[in-house]
């Protein structure tokens, strides 16, 4: 089956409702530093196609009840670079068009902005992630993605052309990405809904992070020593978190932005992923 139940690991303090999930690809060649995926699909930085995905797809998609949401995507980006050349995902958002289906799209790409013509036509809210607005930071961080402003500015084509928009700034990173959120926060002004999450890390995560960043480290690992391991994710320490999630919240929520939390245990409203904003 390729349209799954989102959230196999049942994480403790993931607060979605519920959905399911598709990944259009597997792995993702965006690189980011922090990402997780790594500690579970092999050669993850390597996007490969499915097969017979297509085929497929619509095979599952007759039988599918269209009142549920199929998110794209959480294990790879739906728009990686060679998204440009094969189409796929843009042949999925066709079957979603003629199965009725509602669809929650996330990107890290301005690829997107092709697809704004079916997008338009189908029950749907697109978000992207913008990590940090700050060019050089974002670069370091995710060196193969599209550079922030190219996001943003194609999340603004999909609200002109109608179409719920949301955003992700996600993670935030103590000392790092923490101190633009303002900036970044002011450049996704004009959505709907914005979702944050704290930077979590995972053994090869933290690998990486360090070896991209050992100064930075040298000062945020100690943070993470006397956080708390949930989930075989490394957290911040709870108050630390709650700190920076209620900073968060009260500047979204004072732009007349909705909030909300990623795997947090913390509250969100009206939903943690931006999927009240898919049209019934």
């Amino acid at each position: 089956m390729y349209i799954r139940p989102f959230d196999p690991w049942k994480a403790k303090l993931c607060t979605c409702p519920f959905k399911y999930t598709l990944n259009v690809y597997t792995g993702c060649d965006h690189g980011c530093v922090y990402c997780y995926i790594t500690s579970y699909i092999p050669n993850a930085f390597r996007v490969r196609t499915k097969e017979r995905l297509l085929e497929k797809l619509e095979r599952e998609l007759r039988k599918f009840n269209r009142r549920y949401i199929i998110a794209l995507s959480y294990s790879s980006d739906p728009y990686p670079t060679v998204e440009r050349e094969l189409g796929i995902t843009r042949r999925v958002l066709e079957l979603f068009k003629s199965y009725d289906v509602r669809c929650l799209l996330l990107t890290k790409s301005d690829i997107f902005k092709r697809d704004i013509d079916i997008l338009s036509e189908l029950r749907c809210a697109v978000g992207v992630t913008v990590t940090t607005v700050n060019e050089r930071k974002a670069k370091l961080l995710e060196p193969n993605a599209p550079s922030p402003r190219a996001r943003i500015k194609a999340l603004k084509n999909a609200k002109k052309a109608g179409i719920p928009v949301y955003a992700r700034i996600d993670p935030i990173i103590p000392l790092y990405t923490w101190e633009d959120f303002e900036k970044t926060l002011d450049a996704l002004s004009f959505v709907s809904h914005i979702t944050v999450s704290t930077l979590k890390l995972r053994p090869d995560s933290k690998r990486r992070m360090f070896a991209k960043f050992p100064k930075l480290m040298e000062k945020l690992w100690p943070l993470y020593e006397r956080g708390e391991r949930i989930g075989g994710y490394y957290y911040l320490p709870r108050e630390l978190r709650l700190e920076i999630l209620r900073e968060a919240e009260r500047k979204i929520v004072e732009r007349g932005i909705t909030f909300g939390s990623c795997r947090e245990g913390y509250r969100s409203f009206p939903s943690c992923d931006g999927s009240h904003l898919v049209p019934h």
